[in-house]
């Protein structure tokens, strides 16, 4: 999730363990365990695109990470709270419990967690867009609250645990609607009487009212997209797979990365004697029905050693050009 998410998020935590004892200062506390694990970001500013984006949610994201930082950070935290009695078991606490939930929201998103790195698999519910003002606004006015309660008044409490239960009941609607939303994607799917191999619902940028799908077939892939708010049948677009234009390089560190990278979901596409990658987990960027650009697109360089990639670059225009679309979309078809 965003960053102003997870800092709301590790503040509302750490309020929830120390709050009673030093009062902001376990917001804050909190706040900053709660940031730690994105510094991979950071990080991959002095790395290749492709490297970046590999270890972007891996080990900063794990159990292991967290069991390892975790008693240091609640040293020093007791170290500076010695006169409020906080003991190194407090400070642990409250920095593992902002690390791991931190890595459990970001779960929900279609990116995913390697929660146990260096295990590859990576936990992903695919239930929650990274950015959703309808989980952080509602989740900020409660802490925000919170914060300006005395450290002994009962109401600060009421209204922080109001802010966790509301945050986490609404990652567990989330979840419903991802379930009825497969169902209706299914059900199209089934009258359209396609052999699909595999199929992966997700939110639309922003909400959780328009949903997308992409349905695998042996040759190509199918996207569509339903609202809450539609009133006509599902229609799903074809995307050829293109794989053959990979044969003969299938074996190449370059193209082995990016397989990896998109679980193996992805096309290619040749324009203008060009080569492109383009990793399926995240949609498309734009809906030109005749030169569609996905939202992560790579274009496949030939070197001496092999492939070398370099990511197809997103401009502010199309982002605004996105959004407009889906809150076109969001209403209905």
């Amino acid at each position: 999730m965003d960053s102003v998410t997870q800092i709301v998020l590790g503040a509302a935590v750490g309020e929830k363990i120390l709050g009673r004892k030093i009062g902001n200062r376990a917001m804050l506390y909190g706040a900053i365990a709660g940031t730690i694990p994105d510094l991979d970001v950071v990080i991959g500013l002095f790395l290749d695109p492709l490297s970046a984006v590999e270890i972007h949610r891996g080990f900063s994201h794990s159990v292991l990470f967290f069991i390892l930082l975790s008693p240091f950070l609640g040293w020093l935290i007791a170290r500076r709270e010695k006169e409020s009695k906080v003991s190194v078991m407090n400070g642990a606490s409250l920095v593992f419990w902002a690390l791991f939930t931190h890595a459990l929201l970001d779960a929900f998103t279609t990116w995913g967690t390697q929660l146990l790195w260096p295990m590859a698999n990576k936990l992903a519910f695919r239930s929650i867009f990274v950015v959703d003002p309808l989980y952080t606004l509602p989740f900020l006015f409660c802490l925000i609250m919170a914060m300006r309660k005395a450290r002994t008044d009962y109401s600060r409490t009421l209204w922080n645990n109001r802010g966790l239960k509301i945050s986490s009941a609404y990652l567990m609607l989330t979840l419903v609607l991802k379930g009825v939303t497969y169902y209706k994607f299914q059900q199209a799917l089934t009258l359209s009487g396609m052999e699909v191999l595999q199929l992966e619902t997700k939110p639309t940028p922003l909400n959780t009212i328009l949903w997308t799908a992409t349905a695998e077939t042996k040759t190509d892939y199918w996207i569509g997209d339903y609202s809450f708010l539609d009133t006509k049948p599902i229609t799903f677009k074809r995307y050829p797979k293109n794989q053959e234009l990979l044969d003969g390089f299938i074996k190449d560190k370059t193209i082995q990365r990016l397989i990896a990278l998109s679980e193996g979901k992805y096309t290619v596409t040749e324009k203008d004697g060009k080569l492109y990658f383009n990793d399926l987990r995240f949609g498309l960027l734009n809906r030109n029905e005749t030169n569609p650009q996905f939202a992560f697109s790579y274009e496949l360089l030939p070197s001496k050693n092999g492939f070398q990639t370099q990511e197809v670059p997103k401009t502010r225009q199309e982002g605004m050009l996105l959004l407009r679309q889906l809150w076109k979309r969001i209403q209905g078809n």
